[in-house]
């Protein structure tokens, strides 16, 4: 199992859950809390696919963030 903490200061809770809902399909993925940040727990088939979704879904989060932000312009 691969853990993600996530800064809610950071990550904008929509992009966090659109992130859950894109990757879902290749993980098992849980959503926590614990203090500042929330906690996704990723589990999947073999070691290598948990950290290849686990940075695929920091790195679409934090997109989906700074999207929403209007960073993209």
């Amino acid at each position: 199992m691969v853990e993600l903490k996530l800064h809610r200061e950071l990550y904008a809770s929509a992009a966090v859950e659109a992130a859950l809902e894109t990757y879902s399909p290749y993980a098992e993925l849980e959503l926590g809390d614990d203090g500042p940040h929330r906690v996704v727990r990723v589990r999947a088939s073999s070691p290598e696919r948990e950290r290849r979704v686990a940075g695929e879904f920091g790195n679409y989060a934090l997109g989906m963030t700074v999207r929403g932000r209007g960073g993209d312009r």
